[in-house]
């Protein structure tokens, strides 16, 4: 890292004054819950969002919350702004975690907890961002805003609602990806099958998953009747990590998998998608049941889209991905969730309408959930050297563009704003969405400095 940097150093006598700012937003677990009146996402994200403004409002920030939706922190002058925009809402605890995942916890280096990667620790990096310009008395050609979302996770519309009542930014990046510059992001379609149950199916339970964009890490199903020796003679022969447990009237079976971000599904291991093929290598096409047959049949374990009809790339942004995010059977109604996330250049639409087809051919009924179309951001903009330049700055080097089947705010402000850190291509996994999430203290806070120097320039280009 270069030690000449122009304005991003002025970041580093904030350090302490950050990690105690995060431990404070680490401590709520913001995972959106059900809609409470006023509070879109539920309490607890409600209550992240008050807490950042208010830490905001301690630093003598101008602020504003638009409806628990988003909120802002605001300095300098002008008719127009720049935005960082980031996220305090968390994907739920999960399982596997060494550390209580709502305390900032510190092992040498590393600071674990949920959201110190993803995305309250840039948030708050930015925010503090902000109080090194105004503390340096910094006056642009605009205003400078981060922007903090509430619903980000369960894609919710949360800018969407604020941009109803907000003016958008002229320009805008969002640290919720990694280094360099996202100038692509693929398309997102959430699509949702149900079928009603048929009486006396032998498979009376299933329940896989919490959100349709994380890799299922446990899922388990029960299984009625004498069945228990043609499963574990089934496990012997597929993939997967399964335990069975004496029910009442059967059998119960556990499988347990890996977790991961739905973006990259194939970089987990599909607890749900595993314990469906078992249970169609135990059971028959009558015994599994149409609706566990036609999810054994059109995705099973593939995270490509192929037997759905799907499977697909192009050379700016790489091939399809698919994740069974949710599976939920019970004595009435079975339902699942898939993410998929599709290149830029392709329609999603399109993709539906094949998807539809092939379970209505199955007797699954299939909907649209959300669908975000690709993002692809022209290469010259000015806002591409302006990043560039901030990251060179720091790093010494240009930042490279790149693809990502991720999803960020950059889409819900199209032409001004791309996803710009803050994490670093090669270094460890941070666990992101999963158990043990942390962050690297050391490249945090050059993600930190990489981040400043890019508001000063937005705040003064």
């Amino acid at each position: 890292m270069r030690s000449n940097m122009v304005f991003g150093k002025n970041i580093l006598p904030y350090q302490d004054e950050i990690l105690k700012a995060l431990a404070r937003m680490v401590a709520i677990p913001s995972a959106c819950g059900p809609s409470e009146e006023g509070k879109p996402f539920g309490g607890e994200s409600a209550r992240a969002l008050n807490e950042i403004l208010k830490i905001a409002s301690e630093l003598g920030f101008t602020t504003k919350n638009v409806g628990n939706y988003a909120g802002h922190a605001e300095y300098g002058t002008g008719d127009e702004y720049a935005a960082v925009v980031a996220h305090v809402d968390v994907v739920p605890a999960g399982s596997g975690w060494e550390t209580d995942p709502f305390r900032l916890t510190r092992k040498e280096n590393l600071f674990f907890g949920r959201g110190t990667s993803d995305d309250k620790g840039p948030a708050v990096a930015a925010l503090y961002g902000l109080k090194a310009l105004k503390d340096a008395g910094v006056t642009g050609k605009r205003k400078l805003r981060v922007i903090f979302g509430a619903g980000e996770e369960i894609a919710s519309g949360d800018l969407a609602m604020y941009f109803k009542s907000e003016p958008l930014p002229v320009m805008a990046f969002t640290p919720d990806s990694s280094y360099g510059i996202c100038n692509r992001e693929k398309g997102i379609l959430r699509v949702g099958f149900r079928r009603k149950r048929e009486p006396g199916e032998i498979v009376r339970s299933f329940s896989a998953g919490t959100v349709v964009n994380a890799v299922p890490a446990e899922a388990e199903a029960l299984v009625a009747g004498d069945f228990l020796e043609r499963l574990k003679k089934a496990a012997r022969r597929t993939d997967g990590d399964f335990r069975f447990e004496g029910a009442d009237d059967g059998v119960k079976v556990i499988s347990i998998g890996k977790a991961h971000h739905g973006a990259e599904p194939q970089l987990g291991f599909n607890a749900a998608s595993h314990l469906v093929r078992l249970l169609g290598q135990a059971l028959s096409e009558e015994e599994l049941g149409p609706f566990l047959g036609f999810l054994n049949r059109a995705i099973g374990t593939e995270t490509d889209g192929t037997s759905l009809g799907v499977k697909m790339s192009d050379e700016p942004s790489g091939t399809l991905t698919l994740n069974l995010g949710i599976v939920r059977l019970n004595a009435s109604a079975a339902s699942a969730s898939i993410d998929i996330r599709y290149p830029v250049t392709k329609n999603g639409r399109d993709i539906f309408n094949t998807i539809r087809g092939r379970a209505e051919k199955a007797g699954v009924s299939a909907e649209m959930a959300d669908h975000n179309a690709p993002l692809y951001f022209p290469e010259d903009h000015p806002l591409v050297h302006l990043l560039s330049d901030a990251y060179r700055a720091v790093e010494g080097v240009p930042a490279e563009l790149y693809a990502t089947g991720g999803g960020t705010y950059a889409r819900d402000i199209p032409g001004r704003a791309v996803a710009f850190g803050a994490d670093f291509p090669g270094q460890p996994d941070n666990h992101i969405h999963n158990g043990n999430e942390f962050l690297d203290l050391g490249r945090f806070m050059e993600h930190a400095q990489i981040c400043l120097e890019a508001m000063y320039r937005l705040m003064t280009a």
